[in-house]
């Protein structure tokens, strides 16, 4: 059977509506999966006429009706449309826990509106493990190159340098997990460093051998094949050149600019720690070329394909 992935919209205002589209116009992508797109019917509409597409037949459109079409302006953050964005990742996650989806598949959303409208709100990842009531989550990005999953994802780097041993370890099993998710049955997972070249033995700090030291130690324990700490500086290199299936990132930018650069336009973000599959764009709203059909769906296309891969592994493994 096909899997059943639910596809949310993003923000209205965004490019998000114009790259799902994109994406399942494309036949090559329509035929993988049994798609539901979450989002308001007239946004859709909009956008259909906006790039002279349509959504093919069978798929199906699940509208929240949660916005007037006269007031989404397309390329300016509101509140309304911050509040729908949200709304759109709630019904989607609905439909994976009542067992109606395998998968979501989510189009970015853009936290400033989210502001505005007065919803607490720091990243789909975080907020979609509060209404699955998983307190562990983790963010994996993936391309075909390199896979990399984060200690800390947002917040300040301050904070991301305070490191807990304990969730060093939760990460590196969460990142084995995924491996087993994507077929990977015996890869190597390399551990980063926080300090310039892993602290050089306390030259540069203590944190490296105080905490990752024995978190990596700990991970062996429990059979996961892992090494580190290794400077942040040199090891994906070595993970893009094949040495490494996986590496674990102590913090946000450590992990998201090598991933960016070799590979922006296919890098997926995956949420780790959670009951259900999500997969998404690893870029933003766009709002600059948002509404002119300028935006590329290669990206989204990507998150459809690895959130089918990733929903027939798990169909497979029950």
């Amino acid at each position: 059977m096909l899997p059943r992935i639910a596809v949310t919209i993003g923000d209205p205002a965004g490019i998000g509506p114009e790259v799902v589209l994109k994406a399942l116009a494309d036949p090559a992508t329509a035929g993988l999966a049994r798609w539901t797109v979450v989002g308001d019917s007239s946004v859709l509409r909009d956008a259909e006429s906006r790039c002279s597409l349509s959504l093919p037949e069978p798929i199906e459109q699940l509208s929240p009706d949660q916005l007037a079409p006269a007031s989404v302006s397309i390329g300016v953050p509101s509140t309304d449309c911050g509040r729908a964005a949200v709304e759109y990742v709630r019904r989607a996650t609905e439909l994976c826990l009542a067992d109606r989806a395998d998968a979501i598949v989510t189009a970015p959303v853009n936290k400033e509106a989210v502001t505005l409208s007065g919803l607490e709100f720091t990243g789909h990842t975080e907020y979609i493990a509060e209404l699955c009531g998983a307190s562990d989550s983790r963010m994996l990005l993936v391309n075909d190159r390199m896979r990399v999953v984060h200690v800390s994802t947002h917040v300040a780097l301050r904070q991301a340098c305070e490191l807990d041993p304990k969730r060093i370890v939760r990460t590196i099993e969460l990142g084995q997990a995924a491996l087993t998710s994507l077929g990977i049955t015996d890869g190597l997972i390399a551990v980063c460093g926080l300090n310039p070249h892993a602290g050089e033995n306390g030259l540069f700090g203590d944190e490296d051998s105080r905490s990752i030291t024995p978190a990596v130690e700990a991970a062996r324990q429990l059979g996961i094949r892992c090494e580190g700490p290794l400077p942040a500086d040199t090891v994906f290199l070595k993970a893009f050149r094949g040495a490494y299936a996986l590496v674990i990132a102590m913090y946000h930018d450590q992990g998201h600019i090598p991933m960016k650069l070799i590979d922006f336009e296919n890098t997926v973000n995956v949420s780790l720690g959670l009951p259900i599959i999500r997969t998404s764009v690893d870029h933003g709203t766009a709002f600059d070329i948002a509404g002119k059909n300028q935006a590329d769906s290669t990206n989204m296309k990507a998150a459809m394909k690895l959130a089918v891969v990733m929903a027939k592994n798990r169909m497979g493994a029950a």
